[in-house]
C-alpha cells in the first residue's frame, strides 16, 4: 500500500463507519495520546522498564495507530504525505548529505 492509498483507505473508512473525522484539534491530542501509549512500549521493551502484568509488546499496533491518526490529520488538512515526504527526504538530503557520514561519534 502507498502512502496515498493509506491517506484514500483512511478516508473511505471514516465516510464508512467513523461518521466524520474528529476536529483536527481532537486529532492531534489523539496523536499525542498515541505517541505516548508507543513510548511506553518502548520503554518496557528497550528501556529499563518491564511489562506490567497483562500488558502486551505491541509495538507494531502502537505504530500503525500513530500512523492512522496522522493520515487523518493529514486528510484533514489537505496534506498529500506522499509530496511531503519526498520534500522532507530531498531537504535532508541536501542539509545532511556529509553530516552524518562525517560524524566520529558514528564511527564507532
Amino acid at each position: 500500500m502507498t502512502i496515498k492509498e493509506a491517506q484514500e483507505a483512511v478516508d473511505r473508512w471514516i465516510k464508512e463507519y467513523g461518521v466524520r473525522y474528529f476536529s483536527e484539534l481532537t486529532n492531534m491530542a489523539v496523536l499525542t495520546e498515541e505517541v505516548g501509549e508507543l513510548a511506553r512500549v518502548m520503554a518496557r521493551k528497550y528501556g529499563d522498564q518491564s511489562f506490567k502484568p497483562g500488558e502486551k509488546d505491541n509495538l507494531g499496533e502502537e505504530m500503525a495507530d500513530i500512523l492512522w491518526v496522522l493520515l487523518c490529520l493529514a486528510n484533514q488538512t489537505g496534506i498529500d504525505l506522499t509530496a511531503e515526504l519526498e520534500k522532507s527526504i530531498e531537504k535532508k538530503t541536501q542539509r545532511d548529505s556529509l553530516r552524518h557520514i562525517q560524524n566520529k561519534k558514528l564511527m564507532a
